[in-house]
């Protein structure tokens, strides 16, 4: 891997957010649900910056991808710990929801972890959107409650998100970076049978 690839823009804010974990995950174990709200928010906010400049500007790798799908899981880990920790209560009556989404992205990643030998890092449209949304739940969730349209926005389009990424990994036979949803990974399929079975 040379060394400019390694070095972009993008992938300089994934690696803050990786070197963020153990400090946010600190403020949960401090129970400073303030601190770990802002450097939360901070890691959200961060995520949609480094894709954005990584598309805009032609910076996707295959080593930012990894590397972002990496920070994604643990920004995962931390921001469902601290709900744990500061919100349960207020997420007691949706407990069971919160428990099958939950279960499915573990499943995602250990399907990933398994088949494949790495993290997942399909990065689909489903979960891009998803993530944006999740993004003003937690928003809401630590500053003027939780909101049910906005939590089951997340529940619903992450569940489709995960089932989704548990289907394409079945189907492929390695892991692919970028791949925008079920729907391209078929088409693909489908061209490639096509020019096979023209030869």
């Amino acid at each position: 891997m040379e060394k400019q690839k390694i070095w972009t823009i993008p992938n300089i804010i994934t690696f803050y957010r990786l070197l963020a974990f153990p400090v946010i995950l600190f403020f949960i174990l401090t129970k400073n649900e303030k601190l770990f709200v802002v450097f939360l928010i901070i890691n959200l906010l961060s995520d949609a910056i480094d894709g954005y400049i990584a598309r805009k500007f032609k910076m996707e790798t295959e080593f930012g991808a990894r590397l972002d799908s990496i920070a994604d899981n643990l920004t995962y880990i931390l921001a469902f710990t601290g709900i744990f920790v500061f919100k349960l209560k207020d997420l007691m009556p949706y407990i069971v929801s919160l428990s099958v989404y939950i279960g499915l992205l573990i499943i995602t990643v250990a399907l990933s972890l398994v088949k494949f030998k790495r993290f997942p890092s399909l990065h689909l449209y489903a979960t891009k959107i998803n993530g944006y949304v999740q993004g003003v739940f937690m928003i809401c969730l630590f500053t003027v409650g939780l909101i049910p349209l906005i939590y089951y926005t997340v529940i619903i389009l992450g569940i489709i998100g995960a089932v989704e990424s548990i289907v394409i990994q079945l189907i492929i036979s390695e892991m692919r970076s970028n791949v925008k949803g079920l729907y391209w990974v078929i088409r693909e399929r489908k061209k490639d049978f096509q020019a096979k079975t023209q030869l």
